[in-house]
């Protein structure tokens, strides 16, 4: 049936609309229901102007005499996780926090992205020798893609005291 609303067609009306620009695509979802949500992001965010644009854009294709939808265009928010590697990208030099696929857990600076994994700097303890004292020292950890469970942006509020 031509006039189903899938995944793959939001998806194509989405590369569509931001073939040439710097926004990127971070999720699309379609429920049974035709509850449409597409999340987008950008090197520099993404305006609600740009929003309506491509929800303007995504209805202009879609027929509502065939098929009843519900549409929300959004920008990628900071508390939601990294899904695609763009968003890596983006937020090199921030804090992130990571929880690998076998429980450890990781915050730390986001240095280095690759095709394949990330890099991240963070203070770890170790005990030296010979007397045992503990003491803090600067750590980087390489983690693959594949092993990373869940990965999102350690937001931190500077206080003005």
């Amino acid at each position: 049936m031509e006039g189903k609303i899938t995944q793959a067609r939001i998806e194509q009306l989405v590369e569509q609309f931001i073939e040439g620009s710097d926004l990127f695509l971070v999720e699309v979802n379609v429920s049974p229901a035709a509850v449409i949500t597409v999340a987008i992001d950008s090197e520099q965010g993404v305006d609600i102007d740009r929003c309506v644009a491509l929800s303007r854009h995504i209805e202009g294709n879609l027929n509502r005499e065939e098929e009843d939808f519900e549409l929300t265009v959004a920008s990628a928010g900071l508390s939601e996780p990294l899904k695609v590697h763009r968003q890596y990208v983006k937020n090199v030099g921030r804090n992130v926090a990571i929880v690998l696929t076998n429980g450890e857990k990781y915050i730390g600076k986001l240095t280095e992205v690759t095709p394949e994994s990330i890099t991240i700097e963070y203070e770890e303890t170790v005990k030296t020798e010979p007397k045992g004292k503990k003491k803090k020292v600067q750590t980087q950890k390489n983690l693959t893609f594949t092993s990373i469970k869940k990965a999102s942006i350690e937001i931190s509020v500077k206080s003005n005291k």
